[in-house]
């Protein structure tokens, strides 16, 4: 097959190339622009760019797409079979849809309808989900709202951070998308419609990644720092200093000896504190174990390690400010 493929972030370069070691011909690649990133604001291109690059293949970056009828018109004289669409950031105009014959086909990190939308791994993180898995599908011009072809379930390792599960789920989906081309160009392939039992998955906020002490439980606290590991990482304040959490988990019974009855204890207290245990907090249910830790202008690190420089005390208060 002659195929387009759109993509912008590593999961998408993940696709193009399981699409690459193929058969199948690559006649362009279309990603977002180079964008200006770190302190000097250089321009650095995509994940998908740079790939593209080192096998030489066709790149296109426009700006936008909708109504770009110079763009449109490049891709219609390609005259692809396909278009395959991972992680792209745009929905695309019907113009383009109707192009190839066998349509335009998208990758998405879970098991749709759940989670339509932006961030589909991170709110299965956070949402402290079991399992979750990819999807292929014809594209419409909803979001994510296409008939389904192909789905691949896997189980969302208890400690496992989004960082972790995107890197499987990116290798996931590029066999995902090579066996979904394969049928269609068998004329195999399934279409199934999604209904409208469906959920969101919006993109994240900065405002979430507090930590609140007096309604979250361990659980549900440790969710959220593997939901935003390696994105953003969750914080909290102790005596006014900002501090992340990127590693923790739930205190087992008995790991730890409380000398006090913390049932009257305020959430977000420091219960035990020891340069070789580690820090425990108490939340709303259960125990806090906290794993790898950030100071404010710091490096991330252990928490062993960040207690012999940064001494935390019992029954000091982790906070909202």
């Amino acid at each position: 097959m002659n195929i387009i493929f759109m993509g912008t972030p590593d999961f998408a370069k993940e696709n193009l190339e399981a699409i690459y070691k193929t058969e199948h011909h690559i006649l362009g690649v279309v990603t977002n622009p180079d964008r200006p990133q770190g302190r000097g604001m250089k321009l650095i291109p995509s994940e998908v760019k740079q790939f593209a690059l080192e096998k030489e293949l066709k790149i296109y970056q426009p700006e936008k797409i909708k109504k770009n009828r110079e763009f449109i018109e490049e891709i219609k004289q390609l005259k692809p079979d396909l278009i395959c669409v991972v992680a792209y950031g745009t929905i695309l105009p019907k113009e383009i849809l109707e192009i190839p014959p066998y349509g335009c086909i998208n990758v998405h990190a879970s098991l749709l309808p759940k989670y339509r939308g932006a961030a589909p791994i991170q709110w299965a993180v956070l949402n402290g989900d079991k399992a979750t898995g990819v999807t292929t599908m014809y594209m419409d011009k909803g979001m994510d709202t296409g008939d389904i072809i192909l789905t691949e379930e896997t189980e969302i390792g208890e400690d496992e951070t989004t960082g972790e599960l995107w890197d499987r789920l990116a290798k996931m989906g590029g066999e995902l998308l090579v066996k979904t081309i394969e049928q269609i160009e068998q004329g195999v392939a399934p279409r199934k419609k999604q209904g409208e039992n469906f959920t969101i998955a919006p993109m994240l906020s900065k405002e979430m990644a507090q930590i609140n002490w007096e309604t979250k439980t361990a659980e549900e606290i440790k969710n959220l720092v593997r939901g935003l590991n390696p994105i953003m990482g969750a914080y909290t304040f102790l005596n006014g200093k900002k501090i992340k959490f990127w590693k923790v988990d739930i205190a087992k019974e008995g790991e730890i000896t409380i000398e006090t009855e913390i049932a009257s204890k305020k959430n977000g207290m420091v219960i035990f504190s020891d340069q070789k245990q580690g820090l425990f907090i108490k939340t709303k249910q259960g125990i806090l174990k906290v794993i790898e830790i950030q100071g404010e202008n710091a490096k991330r690190m252990k928490i062993q390690d960040f207690l012999r420089g940064n001494p935390i005390q019992k029954f000091e208060m982790f906070c909202d400010k």
